[in-house]
């Protein structure tokens, strides 16, 4: 049995302050550039006073800009997150499940908002390590539980895509970092990582040939 972590809701202004005081304590900062509601329900999206609350920091200083990480395909959110003043949408998006190009990149196009791709190897589907005829992972992962009819379908996906679409001599996680940014509304990728070479692997991938050096959305160090 996987054990289910339970996360609890603190979205009062006073709450995510305090929240906020923490990590700027934790960090040893004064200030967070990017400072995102998660996977905010409706209500909180909606609460204007927690809003008001969030911009009083920014003209602060205290944080630079404010964003959205959208739980699925929360198009609703979208659509009024820059007159929310959010600055920046996180969303999953990778080779197999590609559901934000069909309204949700439009609608960030449309506010001129940043887009952070989160999931770019699909929850370690696209990293290279799996094949059709195994699992995904080893038991005491949460992703052990998935039904193991899907994992196969999709292992048998990402095999095809590794025969036709990735270059000889590129590695798959790069590659899936890649394919996501080549795309001209995705500022940033969110990539896991869980030692200094996965990161400097990970970061390698801006420099393949499927990211323009003209990316609408590039950032020139």
């Amino acid at each position: 049995m996987v054990p289910v972590s339970v996360r609890s809701d603190h979205w009062t202004p006073d709450e995510v302050i305090a929240q906020l005081e923490a990590s700027l304590r934790a960090l040893g900062t004064d200030h967070i550039d990017l400072y995102q509601a998660h996977s905010g329900p409706d209500e909180v999206v909606d609460d204007d006073t927690l809003w008001e609350t969030l911009h009083r920091q920014v003209a602060r200083g205290t944080v630079r800009y404010l964003g959205l990480s959208l739980s699925g395909d929360d198009f609703d959110q979208v659509r009024c997150a820059g007159q929310l003043g959010a600055g920046v949408v996180q969303v999953g998006y990778n080779r197999l499940d590609r559901t934000a190009e069909e309204e949700l990149f439009q609608a960030c196009l449309e506010q001129e908002l940043g887009v952070m791709a989160r999931e770019p190897l699909a929850n370690g589907y696209l990293s290279g390590k799996y094949r059709p005829g195994g699992g995904i992972t080893a038991g005491g992962d949460w992703r052990s539980g998935g039904d193991p009819a899907e994992v196969q379908r999709k292992l048998e996906l990402v095999e095809e895509i590794r025969r036709t679409e990735v270059p000889e001599g590129m590695t798959m996680a790069q590659w899936a970092i890649a394919w996501c940014l080549q795309h001209p509304v995705v500022s940033c990728v969110v990539a896991g990582a869980r030692s200094v070479e996965q990161v400097q692997s990970n970061a390698g991938a801006a420099d393949l040939d499927l990211v323009r050096d003209d990316h609408p959305r590039g950032v020139v160090p």
